[in-house]
Order: structure tokens, then sequence, then C-alpha cells
């Protein structure tokens, strides 16, 4: 565990640092009672202690073992938490737009909630800490301005499966890292059901071509499924534009995010 030690070393580091450059105390979190806001949670709580708030936000389509996973989580490590349910404003959008389909509602679903937790974040002062691995933000498998929002986030250059064994260096509670992932964005929904791997399989696959930067012909050689390589090479590309701050056209000499580029922790 000599790997995970460094890393959350590291991670702590990070988020002391970058919390303080911006002169804020508090951070929050949305705790869903799955693995990546878990890990994230007990990142954070060594750092931040109880100026970390965890805020859970259920609706209608949470499973009760969610919920349960995240109440267990909060006694073991003694974390702040309250609970904000979105289920009265889902409700309500849904009862005006009854033919919304399991997209749309998982995508409102996010995005409803994390309206919430910067609402949170301006009551408090705090910063929203994200917890999308980089399984999630390779593959595009998150809703941007809902679940991908945040000011910033330790383990977005971690993958899932790495998450797994960060989870198991922090301690993270048992039933958390033994269930099947899932955002509980409609009732029975399943991560890698819908991408149609399992973790394991992607960031194998993942791993070969982002970080060694192996050809699609190499990565099948190693034994990886053609058809989830041709799947993960067209969601990277497709879903770009989430990994991206709004493009700008550019129209003057000095146009953000072109040629305006200050580090975040410039000062005057």
């Amino acid at each position: 565990m000599k790997k995970y030690e460094q890393i959350t070393e590291y991670l702590q580091h990070f988020l002391s640092d970058e919390v303080r450059k911006t002169g804020i105390k508090n951070v929050v979190l949305g705790l869903s009672g799955g693995i990546d806001s878990a890990v994230v949670a007990l990142l954070a709580q060594r750092v931040f202690k109880d100026n970390l708030l965890c805020v859970k936000m259920p609706s209608q389509y949470s499973s009760q073992s969610s919920l349960d996973d995240a109440d267990e989580l909060c006694r073991d490590f003694g974390l702040n938490v309250i609970t904000a349910s979105i289920e009265p404003m889902l409700r309500a959008y849904e009862e005006l737009n009854l033919d919304m389909d399991n997209l749309r509602r998982g995508n409102l679903s996010a995005r409803l909630r994390m309206s919430v937790i910067f609402d949170i974040s301006a009551k408090q002062r705090a910063l929203v800490l994200g917890t999308s691995n980089k399984s999630e933000l390779m593959l595009g498998y998150g809703t941007l301005y809902g679940d991908l929002s945040s000011a910033l986030n330790p383990i977005g250059d971690l993958y899932k499966s790495e998450v797994y064994e960060l989870a198991e260096y922090l301690g993270v509670t048992k039933s958390i890292i033994k269930k099947a992932p899932s955002a509980d964005l409609w009732s029975g929904q399943s991560d890698e059901a819908d991408l149609g791997y399992t973790y394991a399989e992607l960031d194998k696959a993942l791993k070969l071509y982002v970080e060694d930067r192996l050809s699609k012909e190499e990565i099948v050689k190693l034994g990886c499924d053609r058809d989830m390589l041709d799947m993960i090479v067209e969601r990277i590309f497709r879903n770009q534009f989430k990994r991206k701050m709004p493009l700008i056209a550019k129209l003057t000499s000095r146009t953000i995010n072109h040629d305006f580029n200050y580090p975040r922790d410039i000062r005057l």
C-alpha cells in the first residue's frame, strides 16, 4: 500500500494548498453512498476536519442501501452531514414533463443536486469538491453542469479501479466497496450495465490507450475486446467537450482560455 500512502499524502497537500489559496476555509461535497464520494470525504476530513460538510441529496429513485451506506460511513468516521432531498423538485418537473426518459431524468437529477450543493456552498462559504474519477471523465460518463461540476477534484486523475484500491487503504466502509457502482439516477440504474463492461475491463484498455499511448491494434493484441475498445475511443473523442471550459470565439487580442491564461494562484 506504499503507492496509496504516497497518493493520500499528495492529495491531502493538494486539497490544503488549493483551498488555502482561495482564502476559503470550508469545503462541501455531495455524499451518495458510493465509493467515489466516500473516498473524497475521507481525504477531505483528514485535511479540513469539522470544516468539511457532506450533503446527502436523495430522490425518490435513491436506493435505501445507498442512504444506509452513507449513514454508516458518517457514523464510522464522524463526518458532518446534512440531508437536502431533491425529490420535491424532481417530482414537480416530472409532472410537467410526462414524456421524460431515463437519460433526461438522470441528467436533471444530477443538475438539481449540483444546484443544491452550490447553493449550500454559498451559504457556508465553502468550495465544492468533485467526485468524478478518471474513468468517468475519459468516457464522458457524467452530466455537464451536474456531477462533473466542482471547484476542486482530488480523484480526477485516478481510474475507478484505483479508487477502489485507495478506498481499501483509507478504510472505507466495506459495504460501499463491495456493492455494484451506481449513481442511483433512476430505479435499478447500474454504471457497468450502462457502459456494457466492468470497470476492470474498461480501465485496462483505457490505461493502454491513454497512459501508454498504444495503437488500437497493439491493444487488441494484448487481449482487449475490439468492440469495447472502439466504444472507448469513440466516447473519449465524442465527450471531449465535457472536459473543457465553454469555447469562446476569439475577437480581441486577449481572449479568455486562448491567450489570457493566468495560474490559479495569481496574486495582485
